[in-house]
Formats: structure tokens, sequence, C-alpha cells
């Protein structure tokens, strides 16, 4: 999970780049990344760390012109620790590329050996998007027939990608002297959306590309549309735009944890709005708790902040019982589930969250949570309502059980970490030590979003069911993510982080200026 911009405007970007991706910043927190251009000359300054941290007023200076993208990174793939991984990536042949994505290659692997063998490119981080990006370079370079690109190369270039690249991807490119490509994998995992408005006077329309129309509201912009499964879209320099269906084969199948917790509810994606889908999983969650726990005697509701709340008000209300705020949240502290190490995770539950004591004393009460998935912070949370005086203390997860690795770019990749992976429903609700679970049937999960657009019959949610979308994802590969991620915890453990060499800042500003 990123977040990712691209905007072609009339005017310079920097600073609608840095609003949108501060809009963003909930969907990465680990590096973020700015790129602009001006004539052919390409302007760029990434880091590690929040969008408030990386850019100061020099850093905003240098970043000339009226088109560029922006990235606020979460790592997938690759190291959390890696200044090196901060995105947008850039390769300066064919005609000078940067891109920016939000996803996960799952051939990442494979292409890195094609790409050396065959199409002699080097990649020089772990990072899956320096891959896709020369990948994208390759078959950019393939289907140019001279020194110059037209709209037809580049489509058939994005044809290229669909054909070698696997996983959930959506992208934001700029190709120098020509215009900003975006795109999106034949199934549509990962989210992006279409917005414009009106240039000044008679000036050309302008284009902002986001991966939540959250953006989209922030910075003035109307939403469109989705880009579809398997598009591209182009956008020239003069703010011109062009679009076309790349992928021979294409099903619609959006990330189900999207709708769950990784969109903010003020965001419309596929055509579902998000406040509206966690309103409808309330509803369901309702009624399970009305056939599976009639006797359980619950005085009142209280949700886990934030992403919970429109399910909670909404179990509340079917239940007839009341809804109470019981946790006030540090805003200051990240989301605990994006966090690198479960030791900072567990640290940062108590800094997090703190209790409202009067709303739990004497009280059973109806904890309602949009996922369980670690468990980390469930438990924590049973604890602190039993230490402020709740007599019983139940739990509801607007989201079935997370029992499977997910490889399509939210980072749960074993299931030895889900607090389900191994154990049925009673014994998770032991683990956490409540006095009873209630999950969401993923059944109902799906009828939930597909009420608010019938036309989407499918969703990744393998997480929840072990269905990989994508249809090339065995056992082995699997294990070799778990493989993969022990020993990059035991990396970091050692402090043995990769070093701040690999894709260069083009404005060669040093960080301790």
């Amino acid at each position: 999970m990123c977040g990712i911009l691209g905007v072609v405007a009339t005017s310079p970007v920097n600073q609608l780049l840095y609003d949108g991706l501060l809009v963003l910043q909930h969907r990465g927190q680990d590096a973020a990344g700015i790129a602009t251009a001006e004539s052919d000359r390409f302007f760029m300054h990434k880091g590690p760390g929040l969008v408030r941290d990386v850019f100061r007023t020099r850093n905003m200076r240098t970043l000339a012109g009226n088109w560029g993208i922006g990235h606020a990174r979460y790592p997938t793939a690759g190291s959390a620790f890696s200044a090196a991984e901060a995105q947008p990536f850039y390769v300066n042949s064919p005609f000078g590329l940067l891109l920016a994505h939000n996803g996960n290659l799952t051939n990442s692997e494979a292409l890195k050996r094609e790409i050396f063998l065959a199409d002699r490119r080097h990649i020089n981080t772990n990072s899956d998007s320096e891959v896709l990006l020369n990948v994208l370079a390759h078959e950019l370079e393939a289907a140019a027939t001279g020194p110059r690109l037209d709209d037809a190369a580049v489509f058939r270039a994005v044809a290229g990608v669909h054909r070698r690249c696997r996983g959930a991807y959506a992208v934001v490119a700029m190709i120098a002297g020509y215009g900003l490509l975006a795109f999106r994998d034949p199934y549509g995992i990962r989210p992006l959306v279409i917005g414009r408005r009106e240039g000044p006077g008679a000036a050309a329309a302008e284009w902002l590309l986001a991966s939540e129309s959250v953006a989209l509201d922030t910075l003035g912009f109307r939403l469109l549309r989705d880009v579809a499964p398997g598009e591209a879209v182009l956008i020239d320099m003069d703010g011109h735009f062009r679009s076309r269906q790349c992928a021979e084969k294409t099903v619609a199948a959006p990330c189900m944890f999207e709708y769950v917790y990784l969109a903010r509810p003020d965001s419309i994606m596929d055509g579902v709005p998000v406040y509206e889908a966690r309103l409808k999983m309330g509803e369901f969650l309702a009624e399970k708790l009305k056939r599976a726990l009639p006797r359980a005697g619950i005085d009142v509701v209280i949700p886990i902040p934030d992403s919970s709340r429109p399910s909670a008000l909404e179990m509340a209300q079917r239940l007839g019982l009341p809804y109470r705020e019981g946790f006030v949240k540090n805003r200051y502290i990240g989301r605990t589930f994006i966090m690198p190490g479960q030791g900072t995770r567990k640290r940062s539950v108590r800094q997090k969250l703190n209790t409202i004591h009067q709303e739990f004393r004497g009280k059973s009460v109806l904890l309602v949570d949009d996922s369980i998935v670690r468990g980390t912070t469930s438990k924590e949370i049973v604890a602190m309502a039993r230490e402020a005086g709740a007599v019983r203390v139940y739990m509801a997860s607007a989201a079935p059980p997370v029992r499977h690795a997910n490889v399509y770019g939210i980072d749960m990749p074993t299931r030895k970490e889900l607090i389900a992976g191994e154990r049925d429903e009673a014994e998770v609700c032991r683990e956490i030590g409540a006095d009873g679970l209630l999950y969401q049937d993923l059944d109902d999960l799906e009828a939930a979003v597909r009420a608010l657009n019938p036309s989407l019959q499918f969703f990744e949610t393998s997480c929840f069911d072990g269905c990989y979308i994508t249809g090339d994802i065995t056992a082995e590969y699997l294990s070799g993510v778990e493989s993969r991620r022990a020993d990059a915890k035991d990396q970091a453990l050692s402090n043995e982080t990769a070093d701040s060499g690999g894709q260069l800042d083009l404005n060669l500003i040093d960080q301790e200026e």
C-alpha cells in the first residue's frame, strides 16, 4: 500500500503535489518523493520519513515545472529502512523515465533475472518498483520506431508490461519531453482515479491521477472515473488526454482491504463510497451478532479509532444500543498496522490510545474494530478496557479472520504473524482475552461492498480465503516470501540496514543542510 499522484497543470505543481501527498500520508509513512519536469529536464527530491519531514522550502524551490508525480511509501518489497528505495525511481534510457508504483509484483525475482540476461539492465535495489520501471523502459525501447515516441508506441509498451508483469500495480510515470503516463494492472487490484479541473482563463484542462479520490477533493479537482483494469492513460504536457485498453483480458477485482481499512472514509474507489461501505459492514455484522450472541447483555458499543467508526455506529443503531467514544487517539503516533517490527507496534498501542474510564466502568462493552490482523492491538485494547472497569469485553471485527499472506501490496506476509493464521475463532478469542469474539462473514463483506456498486462481481480477498486472483501464487512462492521476511527482520534487529546508495537524488541536496 502506497500513495501515488500524477498531475499535468498550467502552473507550477510542486505545492500541489506536496499537499496531495499530505492527504495520502495514511497510505505510507516510510518515505516520500516528488518529481517534476520543465521542458526536457527532470527535478526530484525524495527521502525517508513523513512528507512534512522530507521536504523543506529549499527542496520545494528546486521542483520546477507544471507537471509531475509524487509518492508516499509503505514498504512491501525491499527494505523499510533503505533510503535508496524511496520513490520515484529514475532511468535515463530510453527517453528518460520516472516512475512511482503502488502494489507488489509477484514475479519480480524472475523479472530481475530476465532483465539482466535478456534486456541487459541492472537493478540496483531490492524494490520491485525499480524492476517495473526497467520493464517499462525496455518495452518503450522496443515499441519506438525511431528517436521520437508516439501514442501508439506508448500504449504498445504498456501492453508489453501487462504481458510480462504479474501481481498488483497502479503506476504513474513521466516520459521526458512527452507527458504523464498512468496505468493499472489487469485486475485493478490497487486503486487509481482520474480528476479534472478547468485551467485558468482559456488555458487547457488540468489533470490529476491519485490513489484515492480524497486527493482530488482537497485539491479542487472533479472526480471523473477510475482508471479501468488494464487501461493506460496518457496526458501530454499541453493537457491533451488519451486512454486505451492495453490488456488482452481484464477482470475487475479491487482489493477488499482497501474498503475495510486502508482507504480514507471520504474516498470513492471503483464507484464505491468507502464510508457507506463501512456502514454496510456494520449493518451485516449487527445482524450476525443478533444470531450469534443473543444473550450477551451488551450495554454500549465502542469503536477502535479510526477506521471502525462507521461500522460501530451502524451496529449500535441496528442493535438499539448507545454508541460511545471510549478511546482517545494520539494523532501524532503512526498507524500500528503499518509500522515495521512487531515490537514497535506493541509499544505503540498504549501510546496511541487512552481510555475514557467512565465509558467502561461497570459495563459490558462491545468493541468494534475494522479487522484483527496480528492481534497485538486487540489484545492490548481488551486489557485496557478491563483496566478501565469493564465487567465484560466483547470484540467484533468488520472483516473476516485474516488467515493468509497478502502478496499484492499489504505487509502481512506470514501466517505465523497473523493471530488467526493457525487458530480458530475460539482460540483467537482466548488469545486476545475477550469474553466473546464476532467476525464478519466473507459473503456478507462482499455483499456490503457490492450493494454500492453491483457491477463489482469479484474482489481480491486472498488474506481472508487464500485464493490469489492472479493465479500464479504457489506454496513455494509463499514459503519464499516468509523466508525473505524473516531475513529482513533479522537484518533490522541487528541494525544491518541497507546503505543509502542506489537511486540518486537529482537535486543532489545534502539532507543535513
